[in-house]
């Protein structure tokens, strides 16, 4: 049951590209990828968990293989993520279903979180941040451009949506990047180019700040309904710092949290481990 299915939804209106992988009469997982990646970054996690669990990893709109829709056909708000994946869910007819989330995926999996606490089973952030402890000095120029949405801040941003950022942020705390698959930065390097999809992401950096706001609204939810939770870190991680996972003890104090050697594409280097808790963990928690 290991093999990976390659599928498309429509979800009102929009071409969802997803990964499906593992029997449906198990357990399920929904991976959330993050920036500037795809379901792409879970190919070798899918793998390693097929056999025990049902892992389904969508594309979100504007990243890897699902439609990208153009600036004023669409809103690129995270609210507006959140309601696409949130109606994918419902359209593959996923009722119950534990969330692996990274980056990007965090503030989506954690506000469909907050409005469905009875369908997320167990929480698993590898990265995936709720915490202001948890951002670095690295967020600082999208800070100014929360701060001042001025041309020439957005403008500063660029830089972020280069090749070679692209492959630093693969590669940046890796102690060996002769263990980093140059496929992954180079895919991710090749949709971001995609015609105007530099505008979607400048979009979304600007509306980072409303996952920020939220921050308090994630919490609350930890606290009163304490979901199982395992973060796995890559603790080198140039932008969400281990701070930010130590901090979910805090609101769910049976939480574990693991550190990994690595930066912030942790599964690039240490699926293998990081699967092997991952089994550990929701044995214990979905019994």
């Amino acid at each position: 049951m290991n093999s990976i299915a390659y599928r498309t939804a429509d979800v009102a209106g929009h071409k969802i590209f997803y990964r499906e992988a593992g029997s449906p009469a198990s357990p399920t997982l929904l991976l959330l990828h993050g920036f500037p990646t795809s379901s792409h970054m879970f190919r070798n996690l899918i793998t390693a968990l097929a056999d025990t669990y049902h892992l389904i990893a969508p594309d979100l709109p504007g990243f890897g293989f699902s439609e990208a829709p153009e600036d004023g056909e669409f809103d690129h708000t995270f609210e507006t993520l959140t309601d696409i994946i949130d109606d994918f869910t419902q359209v593959i007819g996923l009722s119950r279903f534990a969330i692996f989330v990274f980056d990007y995926g965090a503030p989506v999996g954690f506000r469909i979180a907050v409005r469905h606490p009875e369908k997320v089973t167990a929480i698993i952030s590898q990265n995936g941040n709720a915490y202001e402890e948890g951002l670095s000095e690295g967020w600082a120029p999208i800070r100014n451009y929360w701060q001042q949405p001025t041309s020439h801040n957005r403008a500063a941003l660029r830089d972020l949506i280069t090749p070679q950022t692209t492959r630093w942020q693969y590669t940046h705390g890796v102690p060996d990047t002769s263990l980093v698959a140059p496929e992954g930065y180079t895919l991710d390097s090749a949709l971001l180019a995609r015609p105007g999809n530099d505008e979607i992401q400048l979009d979304l950096f600007l509306d980072y700040a409303s996952n920020v706001v939220l921050y308090p609204t994630f919490q609350k939810y930890f606290r009163d309904h304490c979901p199982p939770l395992l973060a796995v870190w890559g603790k080198n991680d140039p932008f969400f710092l281990p701070p930010g996972a130590e901090a979910f003890k805090r609101d769910i104090p049976e939480a574990e949290i693991s550190f990994f050697d690595t930066g912030h594409f942790a599964l690039e280097t240490h699926h293998t481990e990081i699967a092997a808790v991952m089994v550990d963990f929701l044995t214990r928690k979905l019994s």
